[in-house]
């Protein structure tokens, strides 16, 4: 396996992403991300519509520390009027250019798109019948809040929704994320760690995720020699609904002895993502993998 081009010169590499979103229009949410890693930093904020549409009203960025060229930072600005939905990395691309450090405010972009998801603007009495942890309440108002989320996992799938019927479901989904107080900051927050790091013959791949609702810490290994993947774990603390959300967890275990190449990414989305599977599995294993590039 040929060494990751972000180990070159070094055993470790790590990136970490905060996130949050503020309630700061009656129709729209701020998100903010700042991504850092061991050569840069950029902060992205974006006002946007939240679904169906996560139509981008304004969009800035800071170049934080290193080299980020200032064509890069003055293109997300030109993102006014972009959807965050399918074709969006293209989009941005085009915006922004190729030059130093366009991968990292790439990314720093998906983050915010993947926020867009996690906060909603129902009326207020409405959101109210999720306190209490009411799952399934909560379950009804995610799939009619967000025009994405029906079949995008396990979890939204038909098979997800009948274990209500058969089985204890437990929640800890909060009514501020589905109709936030005017005004208030930070509606959902969000810290990411990824690391890729040499330990004798094998390469680590370790990447976490923490929030409101969720808990994910991933580790990969990868044997150098053979290029494929001999060891796949991972801890689930919190999950949006417990009793569902662990169904698909197991399915981490596809990934054992798979070789890492070019296509792996694709071949990915079969073991980790879709209907059968969990969305957060796969973009925490999806990234980790693009890190590898």
């Amino acid at each position: 396996m040929n060494e990751p081009p972000l180990l070159r010169g070094r055993a470790r590499y790590e990136r970490v992403m905060e996130g949050w979103v503020d309630n700061t229009h009656v129709d729209a949410f701020t998100h903010t991300v700042s991504l850092s890693d061991d050569d840069r930093a950029v902060e992205v904020a974006v006002v946007a519509l939240p679904s169906p549409t996560y139509e981008i009203r304004h969009a800035r960025c800071r170049a934080l520390a290193g080299g980020v060229a200032p064509t890069v930072v003055e293109g997300v600005s030109r993102l006014t009027g972009t959807p965050m939905v399918g074709g969006l990395t293209g989009r941005v691309a085009v915006a922004t250019g190729a030059g130093e450090g366009a991968a990292l405010v790439l990314d720093a972009v998906i983050e915010i798109a993947r926020l867009a998801r996690q906060v909603a603007k129902f009326p207020r009495a409405r959101a109210a019948r999720a306190a209490g942890g009411d799952a399934w309440e909560c379950w009804q108002l995610d799939t009619t809040g967000w025009v994405d989320l029906p079949n995008s996992c396990f979890t939204y799938s038909d098979a997800g929704r009948a274990l209500f019927e058969t089985g204890t479901v437990a929640t800890s989904m909060q009514p501020e994320l589905y109709s936030p107080r005017p005004g208030q900051r930070r509606v959902f927050e969000r810290r990411k760690v990824a690391r890729l790091e040499r330990v004798d013959d094998r390469l680590r791949l370790f990447h976490s995720m923490h929030d409101n609702v969720h808990g994910f810490e991933v580790t990969y290994e990868i044997d150098l020699a053979s290029g494929t993947i001999v060891s796949a774990e991972h801890l689930t603390p919190r999950l949006p609904y417990m009793g569902i959300c662990t169904e698909p967890q197991r399915k981490i275990s596809a990934m054992l002895g798979e070789t890492v190449d070019g296509a792996l990414r694709t071949r990915v989305q079969a073991h980790l993502g879709g209907p059968a599977g969990c969305a957060q599995l796969y973009d925490l294993t999806a990234d980790l993998l693009k890190l590898l590039s």
